[in-house]
């Protein structure tokens, strides 16, 4: 069996796995994505929002402590109350004509002091200073203007150990999760299905359903080994049906030969029961003539056993042809001699043609006169007195055409698709003489397909023709 072509990559089981999942891989990360931008700019928008009202309850506090105490320490009130939150909001109290106050021990951005300097109009702002949002508030001491205060929140950081950290997060966990999910049905399902399908369809062939086959639908590596599960199963059925066919041949053949054989057998010992029999006088000549029937029957028996022992060997291999060239017109005269006497017997006359150009065949010729033997003596037991045999050799195109003819009655055509099977039994006209052993057509046919030849049979009222191709090519 040929192998078959490697697939193209788009179509292979494993690319598609592959890509649908990283297609899905791609998916989850931009949904993260977009959730997680979603997620901080809400939360930057939250802190701008708190950034006022963290900036007027300092500013309420600081007036508060610089009511009771004007010369309070403002910086270390603001460490204390309003540290930094995660190192990113910071406070700031600018008094006015007065020193500017920190919750960070670190120093004051200089966007602070620009922004402190605009308010209290002691330099304007210019186009190209860079100053960050910052919210402000005016500080009122017993309702009087003091100072400023200023909130610095800095927006949240967005590097990779900062997205990772919101990747991780439970909402995002779960969402991989049921995505996952959601991947593994769509992805691996079908898949698992198909495979489920081909497993039922082997499960079934097991339990012994010849029939089971697999889906190839898909064209991948599952389509293939459904394909090769669906090869495998075909070949089994077919094997099976042959043997079930060789099982009733073989069955068929015991009956047969167990029948041919059992004529002579039941003949023979009817004779010899007979013989036995000292109350039964037989003369001389009954007593010959019933040893002659036993020696008769005997030799029929043997015949049958050698005929069944040669096709069983020519079926089986078991001959080893030697292949050479020969006289066709000389294998021809030696069966016309070897049945002269029996054909003058009858008044039948054996005519035999050889075309110029095929009197040399390759062939094995002992082989070969063995069939044109059983061919002669089949044309022989059922040819009238008076009629003719032709045996015939032409050759064309690298074939030798052998023919044996007769002139007899013919044979029925529903009976002609079975002459070459063992012990086959046509009308009575051509059966009526019991003396071949039934195997000689079954013979002829194997010797001819042994050499890689055919043969095939006519027949009409008044001729039968059993034609024989036979290959000249020196190769079996």
């Amino acid at each position: 069996m040929a192998v078959s072509p490697t697939l193209a990559w788009y179509r292979s089981f494993y690319w598609r796995i592959g890509i649908t999942f990283v297609l899905f891989v791609v998916v989850i990360l931009v949904t993260q994505g977009l959730i997680l931008s979603y997620v901080i700019s809400s939360e930057d928008a939250q802190d701008q929002y708190r950034a006022p009202v963290l900036a007027a309850e300092v500013a309420a506090d600081v007036a508060s402590v610089l009511a009771r105490d004007p010369g309070a320490d403002v910086g270390a009130h603001l460490r204390s109350r309003y540290p930094p939150e995660e190192a990113r909001r910071f406070v700031f109290v600018a008094l006015r004509g007065g020193p500017m106050f920190s919750s960070t021990t670190e120093e004051v951005p200089e966007s602070i002091r620009l922004t402190a300097m605009s308010a209290f109009g002691e330099r304007p702002l210019a186009f190209t200073d860079a100053v960050r949002p910052i919210t402000t508030t005016p500080l009122l001491v017993n309702r009087q203007f003091a100072g400023l205060v200023l909130v610095l929140v800095l927006p949240r950081p967005t590097g990779i150990p900062h997205e990772l950290g919101r990747f991780l997060s439970l909402p995002s966990t779960l969402v991989l999760i049921v995505t996952t999910v959601v991947v593994a049905l769509v992805v691996f399902n079908p898949a698992r299905r198909r495979l489920a399908a081909l497993e039922a369809a082997a499960q079934r062939l097991g339990e012994g359903d010849l029939a089971a086959r697999a889906s190839q639908a898909g064209g991948d590596e599952i389509a293939r080994v459904a394909a090769a599960f669906n090869r495998m199963a075909g070949e089994l059925e077919t094997r099976d049906a042959a043997l079930r066919t060789s099982d009733a041949l073989r069955r068929q053949m015991m009956a047969d030969v167990s029948h041919e054989l059992k004529t002579p057998l039941t003949a023979m010992r009817g004779y010899i029961e007979t013989l036995r029999m000292a109350e039964v006088g037989l003369d001389a000549e009954r007593r010959e003539r019933y040893f002659e029937t036993i020696d008769r029957e005997t030799r029929r028996l043997e015949r049958i056993v050698k005929d069944l022992l040669d096709l069983a060997r020519y079926e089986h291999g078991g001959v080893v042809l030697q292949r050479r060239v020969f006289d066709i017109g000389r294998l021809f005269e030696n069966v016309a001699g070897r049945h002269e006497r029996e054909a003058h017997r009858k008044a039948v006359a054996i005519g035999i043609h050889v075309d110029p150009h095929a009197d040399q065949v390759v062939a094995d010729p002992d082989r070969i006169e063995q069939a044109i033997e059983n061919l002669v003596g089949n044309a022989l037991r059922h040819t009238p007195s008076g009629g003719t045999i032709t045996l015939s050799a032409t050759q064309a195109d690298g074939v030798a055409t052998v023919s044996v003819s007769d002139s007899g009655g013919g044979i029925a055509p529903e009976h002609l698709p079975h002459v070459f099977e063992r012990f086959y039994k046509v009308d009575a006209a051509r059966a009526a003489d019991s003396t071949g052993s039934g195997l000689g057509l079954s013979i002829t046919k194997a010797i001819i397909e042994r050499h890689g030849g055919t043969i095939r049979v006519t027949s009409q009222p008044g001729r039968t023709a059993f034609t024989i191709l036979l290959p000249q090519s020196p190769a079996i």
